[in-house]
């Protein structure tokens, strides 16, 4: 039977900054929590060595693992997914092959009966219940950001590192770089496209003001960024599919403390109204703002672009840049590209062999 298992709830959240919050001070922060039915999953922690595995993660000393990864489903369709995640990384983990994957998922996911359930966890996958607050939910994607905050959460004390990726992440060599260096507390990339980020040699528009003043972002803390796809120079501006943090420090928790400041904002909201890339992107604006408040410049480390390579970007949105070289990449993301792929595809690829063919048989299925 597949165990549904739920971390341990809201004053969890944000526990590990300065201390538990009081049950006032986190609704007032978070609001009410959307909930999908009056039952709930019987609350337990995550098995840390993973159901269904045989070993210990490498390093594993006690009850605290080297690395854990974890990552959020909120539609069927993404069950397949995470399910793939999980089986390359089993396959090209190298040392972390055997590593701890939490799945959060919706309540409705949770209680489904998708045969994508049982395969995970015979991979060592575990599910826990991800919630969010009700006013939140109407901002694409914002679920994800206090699933990340729970999952940051329930790691302290029993991970060095939390990878928090999404779904459609790929591995294709083992990923030592998510193992940070002394000092340094998060390990990301730069968003792919500029999309609804300011230039930095240019003026803020009226978003961005407000954004920043009501995260209380200094202008001393701004710095270029240039992004993967297009080499535009760009304020600080991360990808938040790809975030690998040491999980005392709590930045996961800071997003989520963080990203009401913008979606309870009537002004922002009724931005978002009008612009709905505004909409979709408004929680990497927040965890910009958390990116740029909560931690010092020398605790942060940018990836090298081995890591998140965007495979076939330009196809899906357009690029200055070819991403069809996978000899060097560690973790791939692929988005949209196999809901509709051309039958060829594999043979634009340039990588080794072994690689490309696992991609070639283990991609058809994915929706």
């Amino acid at each position: 039977m597949i165990k549904r298992m739920a971390v341990f709830g809201w004053i969890a959240l944000f526990y590990g900054l300065a201390g538990a919050l009081s049950c006032a001070a986190l609704e007032a922060i978070v609001g009410p929590v959307q909930t999908e039915s009056a039952s709930r999953p019987a609350i337990k922690s995550p098995n840390l060595s993973g159901p269904g595995l045989g070993q210990k993660p490498p390093g594993f000393a006690g009850s605290r693992q080297p690395l854990i990864l974890a990552t959020f489903a909120e539609q069927e369709t993404e069950l397949a997914r995470v399910q793939l995640m999980i089986e390359s990384l089993r396959t090209f983990g190298g040392r972390f092959k055997e590593a701890s994957v939490w799945v959060y998922l919706t309540e409705g996911l949770l209680a489904s009966e998708s045969e994508h359930l049982g395969e995970i966890e015979s991979l060592g996958g575990s599910f826990m219940l991800a919630q969010a607050p009700e006013e939140a939910t109407w901002f694409y994607l914002a679920r994800k950001v206090f699933a990340s905050a729970e999952a940051e959460a329930e790691a302290t004390g029993k991970a060095d590192i939390l990878a928090w990726l999404d779904v459609d992440t790929l591995f294709l060599q083992e990923p030592g770089e998510f193992i940070l260096p002394k000092g340094k507390s998060l390990g990301y990339r730069p968003v792919m496209h500029r999309n609804i980020s300011p230039l930095y040699d240019e003026p803020l528009d009226g978003f961005w003001k407000r954004a920043y003043g009501e995260m209380a972002v200094p202008e001393s803390r701004l710095f270029p960024m240039i992004t993967v796809a297009d080499g535009d120079k760009i304020r600080p501006y991360i990808n938040a599919g790809c975030l690998v943090v040491r999980p005392e420090r709590g930045l996961l928790r800071k997003w989520a403390e963080t990203f009401p400041l913008l979606y309870k904002d009537p002004v922002l909201k009724e931005m978002c109204r009008q612009d709905e890339r505004k909409r979709i992107f408004i929680h990497q604006v927040a965890l910009s703002g958390a990116f740029l408040t909560h931690l010092g410049r020398g605790e942060t480390l940018e990836f090298s672009a081995r890591i998140n390579y965007p495979l076939f970007f330009g196809e899906m949105f357009g690029s200055k840049r070819d991403f069809h070289d996978i000899r060097e990449a560690v973790t791939i993301r692929y988005e949209s590209f196999f809901d509709s792929p051309p039958p060829d595809w594999d043979q634009k690829l340039v990588g080794p062999p072994d690689r490309i063919a696992w991609l070639k048989s283990h991609l058809g299925d994915v929706p």
